[in-house]
């Protein structure tokens, strides 16, 4: 997983390593937490559910339709069945964080 920050990324172990230095953790039982979160919001969002981090974002799942589309290479149409895919939505604080504004 990796998470843009400023004009690098951040990897998960980096994320871990930060957990370390923030908190009176161990570098497993940092891991062990850091997944655990990605293990909770993917099962809330596999049942449909939402996960909402108040100042942060939410997490949700939105449902598209099936419709008619085109194989690109040949142009032959195709049907695209339905779907759901997670989808993310930033909170204020951290938008106005992000701008510069908070």
């Amino acid at each position: 997983m990796y998470v843009l920050i400023g004009a690098s990324f951040m990897v998960k172990s980096e994320l871990i390593e930060i957990l370390v230095s923030k908190a009176d953790v161990t570098s497993p039982q940092a891991e062990e937490l850091i997944n655990m979160f990605f293990d909770t919001v993917s099962e809330a969002l596999t049942e449909d559910g939402r996960v909402e981090i108040r100042g942060f974002g939410a997490f949700t799942v939105r449902k598209y339709k099936s419709y008619d589309g085109r194989n690109p290479k040949t142009g032959e149409k195709i049907g695209v069945p339905e779907k759901k895919l997670p989808f993310w939505k930033t909170g204020l604080e951290l938008r106005q964080r992000v701008d510069g504004l908070g």
